[in-house]
């Protein structure tokens, strides 16, 4: 995409939880910036926050953390509390999260964190958390998020069996929203196992089956990576894996 068209950012989002949204989100921004584009990355609604083992009591978001190190940058407390402004220890669903902290996610001040950020940054990189209909409080969903951003959005999808739906459906309902899809990632963020050359066939096949049902490019497609697993040590090898990546 030209700079012009990133001009402001773009939304990582996911057909699911565990898709492969951070390594997508951190390649993007990585990528952008070794185009002299000042991309900084952005995580709004983070849970499975880390304890922070340099600050005792405090939590780390993982995800942008990994997105930081892939890009080589170390932003202060005050900015990286705008890249991830809600941040919740369990594992969960955000409004779930937030509710069992005595919060409630408020898209109006996600806005603001991004409105902060982008008169910092040229582009940002926005993930999102689960799939579009992921709630974030009681009455909104990550699609509503999504709406109130306005972001061009890349979709990240399994290559397996059954991602050909998921993707379609998540395509769809982004444009039946109004936002601009500007097409999808393939991530094998499980290793594929078995199922022989059926299952080969089936991982070639399904991109190119949801290119022409969904008339969206297939912009990236990432193999599994076992070095990348979700532990506390997760981004401190964000900067190499995703070196080879882009």
């Amino acid at each position: 995409r030209t700079p012009a068209t990133m001009a402001r950012g773009i939304f990582i989002a996911g057909t699911d939880t565990g898709v492969g949204k951070t390594l997508v989100a951190a390649a993007v921004a990585r990528m952008l910036r070794a185009r002299a584009i000042d991309a900084a990355p952005m995580k709004p609604a983070q849970t499975g926050g880390e304890p922070d083992r340099a600050r005792p009591g405090r939590l780390i978001a993982p995800d942008l953390e990994f997105a930081l190190a892939a890009c080589g940058l170390r932003p202060g407390d005050e900015e990286r509390a705008l890249m991830a402004p809600w941040l919740f220890e369990p594992a969960c669903s955000p409004h779930l999260a937030a509710r069992l902290a005595g919060r409630s996610i408020e898209v109006a001040k996600i806005s603001d964190c991004l409105e902060r950020l982008a008169a910092r940054h040229r582009c940002l990189v926005v993930e999102g958390a689960g799939g579009l209909l992921v709630p974030l409080n009681e009455t909104e969903t990550m699609l509503d998020l999504m709406r109130a951003l306005a972001l061009p959005v890349l979709i990240v999808a399994r290559g397996g069996l059954g991602t050909i739906n998921h993707t379609l459906l998540s395509i769809r309902a982004c444009r039946e929203a109004g936002l601009n899809v500007l097409g999808f990632a393939v991530n094998d963020a499980e290793p594929a196992g078995g199922g022989g050359e059926l299952a080969r066939t089936i991982r070639q096949d399904n991109p190119r089956a949801i290119e022409r049902f969904a008339q969206a490019p297939l912009l990236g497609d990432f193999g599994h990576h076992p070095e990348i697993a979700r532990s506390p040590g997760r981004a401190e090898i964000g900067r190499a894996s995703c070196r080879e990546r882009v």
